[in-house]
């Protein structure tokens, strides 16, 4: 990917903005709609550069990425998709204090040539549907509990209420119907089964869990440290001081896939309650002075180092093992 020409690209809902890093540092910018019709104005761009193939770097926000990084692998191009984390630290190092869509594909296209991250590619087809079924799963969940809190502000018109009822009820039936559909789709894929099996070893994940993490994160075999998958999941400690005067407290990075971290909470405070294997490790860092939410932050991110292990090795947790991860 060395002798490929640099192109940033900033994505927002709508729109993305694009910056191709030419020969001799010159910088050619354009904005094109998020849409199959602003892909094919990239595409008619670049050739009017005379560009051809390029490498396309851009960071891993929400879904807004997705569409455009596979359109772009589809055509030759390399793609890279990277962590914010890592294009903020590069801002950082190049003293950048402005902050345009302009300016944000400018960084990118200079971390590309600099960094040539890896090559991305598209999930497999069956990792796709299961990503879209699992968020679907969580926006009717959300759904659910919203219509449940109104419901429980104390509605007293009847016919308000009714509807509310109703509305939950149905809701319940599309998440139970998705939940089934979830479990049916990993069954039908020995690849997925296995992968949820070895999920289920360890303490506190388990088949949502494990449905989740395999939708979220469909190359974590791929991923050189369970570190980087971490940092993926915005797990990673971030940790704030200067000299000896500034001492922040150590806080997760929180950049990066937040339905992961949504994912992790609750089997983490299942595991530091039921399981002998995380209360004995958790018994060190409260040793430590640090406090329950830390605690529980770390073993969110100590969940995600298991779940790297066992799917890396295709080997079940083995808590003598998991004692060095």
């Amino acid at each position: 990917m060395t002798d490929l020409p640099p192109l940033g690209i900033d994505v927002s809902k709508l729109k993305f903005n694009a910056c191709l890093l030419r020969h001799g540092g010159k910088l050619r910018h354009k904005s094109f709609p998020n849409t199959p019709a602003g892909f094919s104005q990239l595409s008619d761009w670049l050739e009017g550069l005379g560009a051809g193939r390029a490498h396309a770097c851009m960071e891993a926000t929400g879904t807004y990425y997705e569409a455009l990084a596979s359109y772009l692998h589809e055509r030759g191009h390399a793609v890279s998709v990277v962590n914010p984390a890592s294009v903020r630290d590069y801002a950082r190092s190049r003293l950048s204090r402005t902050k345009t869509d302009r300016v944000d594909a400018s960084l990118i296209a200079g971390f590309c040539a600099e960094r040539r991250p890896p090559a991305w590619r598209p999930p497999a087809p069956e990792l796709r549907e299961l990503q879209a079924l699992v968020r679907r799963l969580d926006s009717l969940r959300e759904m659910r509990t919203m219509e449940e809190n109104r419901l429980s502000s104390g509605v007293r018109v009847a016919a308000v209420r009714a509807s509310l009822e109703d509305s939950i009820a149905h809701l319940s039936e599309q998440i139970r119907k998705t939940e089934a559909l979830i479990a049916d789709h990993i069954g039908r894929h020995p690849g997925l089964r296995r992968q949820r099996e070895l999920l289920d070893t360890i303490p506190g994940i388990g088949a949502a869990t494990a449905a989740v993490l395999l939708g979220e994160m469909p190359d974590l075999k791929e991923y050189r440290s369970a570190r980087a998958v971490a940092a993926l999941a915005g797990l990673v400690p971030r940790e704030r001081q200067s000299g000896s005067s500034v001492r922040g407290r150590v806080r997760l990075s929180k950049i990066g896939n937040s339905r992961l971290r949504k994912a992790l909470y609750f089997p983490a405070v299942t595991a530091l309650r039921c399981s002998p294997f995380f209360q004995q490790w958790a018994a060190g860092l409260r040793q430590r002075g640090k406090s329950k939410m830390a605690v529980i932050g770390a073993a969110m991110r100590k969940l995600i180092h298991l779940a790297y292990g066992v799917l890396k090795t295709g080997k079940p947790f083995d808590p003598e093992w998991a004692k060095t991860t």
